[in-house]
């Protein structure tokens, strides 16, 4: 009976204190959304491949992946060796390293920077001018010949007095290729390194504009990232955090922050056999990072290894399980991509991210599926909790790692209605689109 009770609601508040309340809060309303927009819900690649400015040329990708399937058919030749390389699962190996067959002979690079910075060195004038060119003419031959990464771009010379006019012109020249050529790629990405004042943001920002404005693009057109190498990068000498200062210099056009392994711990006197990404001084620069980013939509990712699995057999597969560790150890701090530099680590990069996705597909797509249909289960989930959920389950679907088909017949939603949950509108999650 008391069930069935209609409760008498009663208030005491004008609806005046209301309106008043909103009204004060309207600024702070508009910064949220300004400053925090969320995650953009476009694809994020797992890694991103450097290549010197002088070494890159119209098979670079295709090189890369030919390596890669040469390296594993040379140390391991079947999905039993490779899963006893790496520790897989019985039930892991032979998914896994089909996966990581098909994914080398299909689409071995997923984010490719042609480098012009560390990786390439001071040049003659004339000899970066004509790679820059060279650059822009080979990226917008791929993309219209279907051979191109998904992402690919630059990495320019940094905003430091001594390097800062060859950076420019590098910038400009490989942008003024791309443009004449038939427009910018939707996947163009572009790196700034070594970054240690948010000025230099802005005077990337304010470069980007003059640009745009010669050639009368978008206004925002062009994004880039920030390379965090510097302590100054983490913590400026006021004591606040500069990282996120430079986020906000970027004025919406940082894509995302990637971090300096070597450069980053060389800063701050680590010995040069103990420089790696799981060193505690880089766990405190990712960690500061993924705490500035959370909510801009500015992407975080992992740095390197620069141990190289070439050599003997032996060798080989020693520097097969650090890379695989660190990918995974990576991947469980929320760190979704990071560098390879050698086509060797390309094995263990989609070996560990489609072990990463697939070993926790089906707890995460039951989850996901209770919350969808409001059904109850041993776990309590929220609204944020199903939003990580089905991010999680979109990254794998991009990066190949699970299936379409298997991803809906296990959660009951198309993608549509994952990505309902993955950006949710703020205070609410949008309709599962089921």
């Amino acid at each position: 009976m008391g069930q069935s009770r209609q409760e008498k609601v009663a208030t005491s508040l004008a609806g005046a204190v209301s309106e008043e309340i909103s009204a004060s809060l309207a600024p702070v309303d508009a910064e949220l959304e300004r400053r925090y927009p969320g995650d953009p819900g476009t694809r994020q690649p797992v890694h991103t491949v450097y290549v010197p400015g002088d070494a890159f040329t119209a098979g670079t990708v295709r090189s890369w992946g030919d390596q890669a399937i040469a390296a594993l058919d040379e140390h391991a030749p079947d999905a039993a060796a490779f899963a006893a390389v790496l520790g897989l699962p019985d039930d892991l190996a032979e998914p896994v390293h089909s996966r990581v067959r098909a994914k080398l002979e299909q689409e071995p690079i997923e984010d490719l920077r042609v480098d012009f910075e560390d990786g390439y060195g001071p040049r003659p004038d004339a000899e970066e001018d004509e790679a820059a060119a060279r650059a822009a003419r080979l990226i917008v031959e791929a993309y219209a010949e279907g051979t191109a990464a998904p992402y690919m771009g630059i990495r320019m010379k940094c905003m430091e007095a001594a390097v800062r006019d060859r950076g420019i012109r590098t910038l400009d020249i490989f942008l003024t290729g791309l443009t004449q050529a038939g427009g910018l790629p939707d996947g163009l990405v572009l790196t700034l390194p070594k970054v240690t004042y948010p000025e230099q943001v802005t005077a990337m920002v304010r470069l980007l504009e003059a640009f745009e404005k010669t050639h009368g693009l978008e206004p925002g057109r062009i994004g880039f990232e920030i390379q965090i190498e510097t302590s100054q990068s983490i913590l400026a000498t006021d004591g606040t955090a500069t990282v996120a200062r430079m986020i906000q210099a970027a004025e919406g056009r940082a894509t995302g922050l990637h971090y300096g392994t070597f450069d980053y711990s060389a800063c701050l006197g680590v010995s040069a056999a103990y420089q790696a990404s799981d060193h505690p001084a880089a766990d405190h620069a990712k960690a500061v990072m993924q705490v500035a980013a959370a909510g801009t939509g500015v992407r975080v990712s992992d740095g390197s290894t620069n141990v190289l699995p070439v050599g003997p057999t032996a060798q080989v597969h020693d520097a097969w399980r650090l890379h695989y560790g660190l990918t995974r150890r990576a991947l469980a701090r929320a760190y979704y991509q990071g560098w390879d530099m050698h086509p060797g680590h390309l094995p263990t990069r989609y070996a560990a991210v489609f072990a990463f996705y697939r070993e926790g597909l089906e707890q995460a797509a039951a989850r996901l599926a209770r919350y969808a249909n409001r059904a109850g289960g041993d776990v309590m989930d929220e609204p944020a909790t199903a939003k990580a959920l089905s991010g999680y389950l979109l990254r794998g679907l991009d990066c190949g790692a699970l299936d379409d088909a298997e991803v809906a017949r296990l959660t009951g939603l198309a993608r549509a209605g994952l990505e309902g949950f993955a950006t949710p509108r703020r205070g609410g999650l949008t309709a599962s689109g089921k």
